[in-house]
């Protein structure tokens, strides 16, 4: 019983050795990421298995389009688990309350907005996006169910930022176990049996992040030990609002331009027809894995450092930043053999086309040193995060992804036009990401090293 109520405490990452804490608080991370990303590997597979490649392609190129409209909620949920962080490294409970009493009056102001400019842009940015005419009407159908539903995913992805803030990355991971097998029920039981095709996969998902929103939310609500939370903390204050803009926005128009560059790729994509879209539907999904652990990383580095800097320990939190990449660099190097060795397997579970695998396999041999990359910047980034340096990395992503993908994307392409490729070489979209990736972790490195994060704490 000690072991478990230890187990789903709130971890205090200002004492201990900073590879352990960091390594233990990233496991439940790491796993929750594999749960996460089943949510969209699942709907895949059930449609690429029930429905088709075409309707596979159709919930790939909506991606694009959803996560443009979801970062509002991007810029809330890093500015809370910020915050929360900090304040609890700082033993400061009435702060506490105030920020997460703050971020779910937010999120349901920022929900309310979605659902209603959601639905009427939806089907003008997949025009915009030269969406083929084959998939237009699954990938209409998807966002709008999705949009309709937002309220839920972004609960879920902003109360368990607040959880994982505190240091509890175990209750985030139990919840979020809970609704991916919900969701996989649920994409069974509406696709395969109600034979509901690509809406059925989006009104599982829906359901399933709603389920797991309350769950996040009853777990905050009881967590009177370290914070008790009031009527009056759900009224924004001024201090909490501000801050939350002022760290979150960074990373929200951060994900906007990320957004933006992925609907301009898209639109290329999309030119290169519905196999190329499936095969990317596919390498994106198994992106998806490979981005685990520099995901999961990331996000312990940053709980890490704003626990410490709020604490004013920034000796721990160098020591931490140095032990915790290379330990994201071995554990990226390692799941990414195993995606080349093994691929071609992983890809057989969303299509039967052996010419849609052998594509998507050629894809990820493009990408493979990239990920390795990543751990270096999504690491180092967490850290300058959680200090409360956000627009460095926020610059970083600008140069590298619209400066830098976007053209070189639409330059190999052009160079690469012959008659028997009118749209010019596909391998274009994947060159121009692997080259971002790589330049992004050397910029990233330079100016962790430059140590100005280190001025940015809350105070």
């Amino acid at each position: 019983m000690n072991l478990l109520k230890k187990l789903f405490a709130p971890t205090d990452m200002t004492e201990g050795a900073p590879w352990k804490k960091i390594t233990l608080f990233a496991i439940p991370m790491l796993i929750g990421n594999i749960a996460q990303q089943l949510y969209n590997t699942v709907d895949s597979i059930v449609v690429g298995k029930y429905v088709g490649d075409n309707a596979l392609a159709a919930v790939g190129s909506a991606g694009p389009v959803l996560n443009l409209l979801l970062v509002l909620f991007i810029g809330i949920s890093v500015g809370a688990s910020i915050m929360v962080s900090q304040y609890f490294g700082a033993k400061q409970p009435e702060q506490l309350a105030g920020t997460i009493g703050t971020c779910i009056t937010l999120t349901a102001i920022s929900s309310l907005i979605i659902m209603v400019v959601g639905p009427l842009v939806t089907a003008p940015l997949l025009r915009l996006l030269n969406t083929p005419e084959s998939i237009f009407g699954w990938c209409s159908s998807y966002l709008n169910i999705l949009f309709i539903g937002v309220a839920g995913m972004a609960y879920y992805n902003i109360l368990s930022g607040a959880l994982r803030g505190l240091g509890d990355s175990v209750s985030a991971l139990l919840y979020l176990l809970v609704s991916t097998v919900l969701n996989i029920v649920l994409d069974v039981v509406f696709v395969a049996t109600f034979d509901m095709g690509v809406a059925g996969v989006a009104l599982a998902t829906a359901i399933a992040q709603a389920i797991s929103s309350i769950l996040c939310l009853w777990k905050l609500l009881h967590m009177k030990e370290i914070f008790e939370m009031h009527k009056k903390d759900l009224v924004p204050v001024k201090k909490h609002t501000t801050d939350m803009i002022r760290l979150g926005l960074p990373s929200g128009v951060t994900q906007a331009i990320f957004s933006l560059a992925m609907i301009i790729v898209q639109s290329l994509t999309n030119s290169f027809g519905e196999m190329f879209i499936a095969a990317s539907v596919i390498v994106m999904r198994v992106d998806g894995f490979a981005m685990m652990p520099n995901f999961s990383f990331g996000t312990a580095m940053t709980t890490y450092a704003g626990q410490n800097v709020g604490a004013r320990k920034y000796d721990r939190v160098d020591s931490g930043a140095k032990q915790g990449t290379l330990i994201a660099v071995a554990v990226s190097a390692v799941i990414t053999g195993g995606i080349l060795l093994f691929g071609k397997y992983l890809m057989h579970i969303f299509t039967n086309t052996d010419e849609l695998v052998e594509l998507s396999m050629h894809l990820m041999w493009i990408l493979a040193v990239g990920y390795i990359a990543m751990a270096v910047t999504q690491s180092l980034s967490g850290v300058m995060r959680g200090a409360g340096d956000t627009m460095t990395p926020m610059w970083i992503s600008l140069i590298t992804t619209v400066c830098i993908r976007v053209p070189i994307a639409y330059g190999i392409s052009w160079l690469t036009i012959t008659p028997e490729l009118p749209h010019g070489n596909s391998d274009c979209i994947y060159i121009s990401l692997l080259a971002s990736w790589l330049l992004g972790a050397a910029v990233t490195w330079l100016f962790y090293r430059k140590g100005k994060w280190k001025e940015k704490g809350l105070g």
